[in-house]
């Protein structure tokens, strides 16, 4: 009974201690959300309040109101990231199953070499890629952006890994009687790998919305920009901005990722545990 006693008081200290992690994670949310709705009085007012003085919605129409066209700004982050997130779910499972369970000469070498571009940060090959861009008419357009991305190590790695926690079994069965890797692929291994290409979705399209670095080098007119250099746009020079109204911006630029988290956090939880799990 002690012991049992003694472990229900754990349990509840571990709960405690979450509970409190998650709160610290949550009040950044929180307070931008809060702030979105006062005036830029309030947004510098000591002490600080938490709760906003009422649910005030003339920030967001300045949004909407401002220089920055804030809607054609939005379609374009939306299109940039459907784009490279559909395009990665295409390219990343094939080549991951080539490297899974196709076997050809040099696939560990080759393997290795896509592994070794997860070490090289954006900011190594921006340039030759604006040199490309500018050759092919490519900058200041958002598709641009796009085409960079259309496939990655990481989503390879991610989802060759779950493949490789996969029984071969039915693989082979299909193989003997006759069908085609094509096949397997569709047939087969494609229907396994839901909680994989759940979690690459939903972390290819989060990294994509946040694109910073990149769209600032690549674009340059204010229609053509991403969410973020929007952000960076309306704070204004050394940040003479309204701070409500870009907390507003910020608010509704963050929304759709983090419903999309919420939705969807059990698939993205599960495809990455089971990717380091291997047979």
């Amino acid at each position: 009974m002690e012991t049992r006693a003694a472990k229900r008081w754990i349990d509840w200290a571990i709960i405690a201690v979450m509970l409190a992690l998650a709160l610290g994670m949550l009040l950044p949310f929180l307070w931008l959300f809060s702030m979105s709705f006062r005036p830029v009085g309030e947004a510098y007012k000591l002490p600080p309040s938490f709760l906003p003085p009422g649910f005030d919605l003339t920030n967001y129409r300045a949004v909407l109101a401002s220089r920055v066209p804030f809607l054609q700004i939005y379609f374009n982050s939306v299109m940039i990231a459907v784009i490279v997130t559909g395009g990665q779910l295409v390219t990343c499972t094939l080549a991951a199953f080539a490297f899974a369970r196709l076997r050809f000469r040099g696939r560990e070498t080759l393997f290795l070499i896509l592994l070794c571009g997860l070490m090289f940060p954006a900011q190594v090959t921006i340039l030759p890629i604006y040199i490309g861009y500018a050759q092919l008419g490519l900058l200041d357009r958002p598709i641009g952006l796009a085409l960079m991305y259309l496939t990655s190590s990481f989503g390879v790695f991610l989802v060759r890994q779950f493949m490789l926690s996969q029984p071969k079994a039915l693989e082979e069965a299909a193989l003997m009687d006759g069908a085609g890797y094509l096949k397997i692929f569709w047939r087969i291994s494609l229907p396994q790998l839901r909680p994989a290409l759940s979690a690459l979705g939903i972390i290819t399209f989060t990294q994509t919305w946040n694109y910073y670095f990149q769209a600032k080098v690549l674009l340059s007119s204010n229609e053509s920009l991403t969410l973020p250099v929007a952000m960076d746009v309306l704070r204004g020079y050394m940040g003479s901005g309204n701070l409500s109204v870009v907390m507003a911006a910020m608010s509704m630029s963050v929304l759709p990722v983090v419903l999309l988290f919420l939705i969807a956090q059990k698939f993205v939880i599960e495809g990455i545990t089971m990717s380091g799990i291997k047979n």
